[in-house]
């Protein structure tokens, strides 16, 4: 008998290890809700689609939601969390502060969610599939959003803080290693850019690049300093396109090659670098950007999600369970 015991323990060795991948490797996948919520996808869907018809900009402040959420430990809800006495979100650090928009509408869409199937869709994902509703409601690509994260459990204002988030007066090299760092190439970065395609930035945002940088279009700079007085206005909002800001196209790389970009960041895509040629492809194809735009996307979508049985899934979006 005794000799048997190193093969039965083998045995459960190896089956409680396997038992531990699993929890943390589950994979996220395109059909994780087909069975568990079969209305999810459709429920989000129309909550975006009446919000973005009410106000096309809520399209762009949605997908900012997400790659706000993404670049701060991963794609885990943590940008939705409000302060508690244990921790301080991430929703008043300086990237985001009077700046992002569209939690409302996450709100809502937990609601009706959590009324179809309670307990089941997190946070997290809605947020991954709000902004890609967002961006095929204003004309963009669409994608098979991969789903099945679980919503992290608290959130951090000093990683927010960080300078994780690219600043809008990033250097080109500044923007690559930040993509990088979160195993993003520049062809990712360049083509997620491109969703500056819509929306609009604060004065405070393209202050400095209108007022101080020389590779910007005469009567573009003009016209911005207009809105944007030198000592005043911090909040005035401007286009960040100013051919089609409400329409998901190519028109940000036009203007790129016009030196009619709004921040800094945008405009170093585009100053003689080594992202220039992407950036008259980009203008030149918009089938191009397109899928590359949807590719780079679900990468980002991938960015450290909690799996399995790591997290929750969060009643209320703004605060765990």
């Amino acid at each position: 008998m005794a000799s048997h015991h190193p093969i039965w323990i083998t045995v459960v060795i190896v089956f409680v290890t396997a038992l531990g991948w699993g929890s943390a490797s589950a994979q996220l996948s395109t059909n994780f809700y087909s069975k568990s919520c079969p209305n999810g996808l459709s429920t989000v869907k129309s909550v975006v689609q009446s919000a973005v018809s009410k106000e096309r900009r809520m399209g762009a402040s949605l997908l900012r939601l997400f790659f706000h959420d993404c670049f701060v430990n991963g794609c885990d809800g943590s940008i939705l969390l409000d302060d508690t006495s244990s921790f301080q979100g991430e929703k008043t650090a300086r990237p985001n502060n009077k700046s992002l928009r569209g939690y409302n509408v996450i709100d809502r869409i937990k609601s009706k969610v959590e009324s179809a199937c309670p307990g089941v869709v997190s946070c997290a994902d809605i947020v991954a599939i709000a902004a890609r509703d967002s961006v095929v409601l204003l004309g963009g690509p669409s994608w098979e959003v991969k789903l099945g994260r679980r919503d992290a459990r608290t959130a951090s204002f000093s990683l927010a803080n960080s300078g994780a988030l690219p600043p809008p007066t990033s250097t080109l090299s500044n923007l690559i290693s930040l993509f990088q760092a979160q195993g993003l190439s520049t062809r990712d970065m360049v083509a997620l850019s491109g969703s500056h395609t819509i929306g609009q930035a604060r004065c405070t945002s393209f202050r400095p690049h209108i007022y101080n940088d020389s590779n910007i279009d005469s009567a573009f700079r003009k016209t911005r300093q207009g809105q944007c007085p030198f000592g005043s206005g911090d909040n005035n909002p401007a286009p960040l396109d100013l051919r089609s800001p409400t329409a998901f196209d190519n028109a940000y790389f036009k203007n790129l090659l016009s030196n009619k970009g709004l921040l800094r960041s945008d405009q170093e895509l585009f100053n003689g670098g080594s992202t220039d040629s992407l950036v008259k492809t980009y203008s030149n194809n918009p089938k191009t950007f397109n899928s590359d735009f949807a590719s780079a996307m679900i990468k980002m979508g991938d960015i450290k999600p909690l799996k399995g049985s790591q997290g929750e899934i969060r009643k209320i979006c703004s605060k765990v369970n």
